[in-house]
């Protein structure tokens, strides 16, 4: 018989409490879906630096009545296409100073401006401050955005919600609205709509808002249709909950990531189209001012003054790409089969 093998006397022994296995453990924080987002939206540095420039922009643009230099519609003929100047920096294109005749001359000097006077972004080709009219034209053009994108909220979840839920031959009529409405190019609502109404926000926003509702819809029936079939949602029509109380309770919830998303997607699609149609001259009118018409302005001038172009262009820009990284960075954060 082979010989046994003796084990120590403590082999058997319980493990002492002093002895952790920490590093064995698994285990998560317990978060809810928003906190998880939220945490999956802090590692994507990209999408929060652009959700800080929006934050940031909407301070400067909403706060414009108290923090703006100047008025903005105030003109100053004197002082038309006046530079940019800096107080206390002597470098070109800040200084005050342009070339004219190959040689640099100060321009608030030859306007008879005193050593007081300067403009940050210089001034437009009526003497108007370029900074306030910046800051207001940006007010109004994420206000244009933020009532059309409110609208199709409104309309496009409502239609969509309501159209998945039913399904049948209410379904398919909804639909059918909504391909017609989508034929109907938006210009030509735009045009359609300032022959009724005056130009301005109002034409704008209602434009917009009856062109881009259809995708939210699509979008939230697309989804209704496939959770109406879950098996919470059929144990609360068993249970006798109404079809508002279902869509609040139940349906609104696991909708609000493509909620959230579309909507971030939406509005610089709105601001763009406004800048659009204030550009070719059939948006928002003088004297108020709006990306669009500050483009148009600055492109007349473009050759000899480019910064009266340069700055609403870079704004209009760094708004729509930090925009459209936010929204790549909320549809990362809520979509849960996103590997890390």
């Amino acid at each position: 018989m082979a010989d046994e093998v003796k084990l120590p006397a403590d082999s058997f022994e319980p493990l002492d409490k002093s002895k952790h296995l920490d590093s064995e453990k698994i285990a998560a924080p317990n978060l809810t879906f928003t906190q998880d987002a939220w945490r999956r939206l802090k590692k994507n540095k990209s999408a929060i630096i652009a959700m800080i420039i929006l934050v940031i922009f909407f301070i400067l643009a909403f706060g414009s009545a108290f923090i703006s230099p100047h008025n903005p519609n105030a003109v100053n003929p004197q002082f038309a296409n006046l530079p940019p100047k800096w107080p206390g920096v002597n470098i070109n294109g800040v200084n005050g100073t342009l070339v004219q005749a190959g040689s640099r001359v100060n321009a608030y000097q030859a306007a008879g401006a005193g050593a007081g006077v300067h403009y940050w972004l210089g001034t437009d080709y009526l003497g108007r401050d370029m900074l306030s009219r910046i800051l207001f034209g940006t007010r109004i053009s994420l206000t244009v955005a933020v009532v059309a994108t409110a609208v199709d909220l409104l309309i496009g979840v409502s239609f969509g919600l309501f159209s998945g839920w039913k399904g049948g031959w209410i379904d398919n009529f909804m639909q059918r609205v909504i391909e017609i409405i989508m034929s109907i190019p938006t210009l030509v609502v735009v045009v359609l709509l300032i022959l009724i109404l005056k130009p301005g926000m109002m034409s704008i926003t209602l434009a917009i808002a009856f062109s881009s509702w259809t995708t939210m819809a699509r979008l939230i029936r697309a989804q209704t249709m496939e959770l109406k079939e879950q098996e919470y949602v059929l144990a609360a029509q068993t249970l006798g909950e109404s079809s508002i109380k279902i869509a609040f309770k139940h349906l609104l919830p696991n909708l609000s990531s493509i909620i959230i998303i579309q909507t971030m997607f939406t509005i610089p699609s709105a601001i763009f189209f406004e800048a659009f149609l204030s550009f070719v001259g059939i948006g928002i009118s003088a004297p108020q001012a709006s990306l669009g018409t500050l483009l148009n302005d600055g492109q007349k001038n473009f050759q000899f003054l480019p910064y009266q172009m340069w700055y609403p262009a870079i704004v209009l820009s760094v708004i729509m790409i930090a925009f459209n990284i936010f929204a790549d960075g909320l549809r990362d954060a809520f979509d849960p089969q996103t590997k890390e």
